[in-house]
């Protein structure tokens, strides 16, 4: 028997970056998309949503590739979004996003970053929370 946990923190974007997760729909959302993730054999540790934009932090299992496991939150949560009519206009997710590796002693550290969300943007944009991501992990900036 394969063991197996390799911690992730990825975030990806609303469509165009539009501002379609107002308050009242976050938490519904967020809330779905842990169930789904639960249906699906994801590890869901948190999620996490502003208005642009969500924060996960998930472990994959032994059989699961990152690009898999978005294509199941991103695609189907967008799928949900639209059936039960929670945005104004059509609701899709950029098809790109960030994801990093965790190391087992920060898990509880970025658990707390994407819980703390609301209060981080009230001083930061998406843009340049992303920046900073982008270079604390010594990514190359593409926006």
């Amino acid at each position: 028997m394969s063991h197996v946990r390799i911690w992730v923190h990825a975030v990806f974007t609303t469509k165009d970056r539009q501002a379609l997760l107002q308050k009242d729909i976050r938490k519904i959302v967020f809330e779905h998309i842990s169930e789904n993730c639960k249906k699906k054999g994801i590890y869901l540790r948190n999620v996490n949503c502003h208005l642009d934009h969500a924060h996960c932090l998930l472990s994959l299992g032994n059989d699961q590739s990152i690009s898999e496991v978005m294509q199941l939150i991103k695609g189907e949560s967008s799928y949900w979004i639209n059936k039960n009519q929670l945005t104004n206009s059509k609701f899709s997710w950029q098809d790109d996003y960030f994801a990093v590796s965790v190391c087992e002693s920060d898990v509880e550290r970025v658990a707390m970053y994407i819980n703390n969300q609301e209060e981080h943007h009230a001083n930061k944009t998406f843009g340049e929370e992303l920046d900073e991501l982008i270079k604390e992990h010594g990514l190359k900036l593409f926006h």
